[in-house]
């Protein structure tokens, strides 16, 4: 019985390091200020222009984990409301970038940019300005 405790410990202890690894962070320049969930879903749903949203490719699977945890949205549901907002004029869709890397080279790049990478990515050059579990 001893030996299972231990077994299921060290599994749990495995999926904690993996769960860690797999954090998505929301990044900004270096002198950006800390922002909520409701900020980052509001510049991400276009409710908010203040700073310059920019996407990762929709076929990544940050991009879908990224709208779940942020904004409580799947693609479909986030496909929609750009297409709304766009159709009326009311905004433009965030620019899609290939991967986190470019995704940091742009925030890095500009002040009034934010994107999000996977935490094990962030360096120097960004802000981690929000960790989404």
């Amino acid at each position: 019985m001893h030996k299972i405790h231990k077994t299921v410990a060290a599994f749990a202890l495995s999926l904690s390091a993996f769960a860690s690894w797999g954090q998505i962070v929301v990044i900004g320049n270096p002198a950006a200020a800390a922002l909520s969930k409701d900020q980052v879903s509001d510049l991400f749903l276009g409710k908010n222009q203040s700073l310059t949203p920019i996407d990762q490719a929709e076929g990544g699977a940050i991009y879908a984990d990224f709208y779940k945890k942020a904004t409580g949205r799947d693609v479909a549901q986030v496909k929609a409301t750009w297409s709304r907002l766009v159709f009326t004029g009311k905004g433009q869709a965030p620019k899609q970038l290939p991967d986190s890397a470019a995704v940091k080279k742009a925030v890095a790049a500009d002040p009034k940019a934010v994107g999000y990478i996977e935490k094990s990515a962030v360096d120097a050059s960004v802000k981690a300005l929000l960790t989404l579990e």
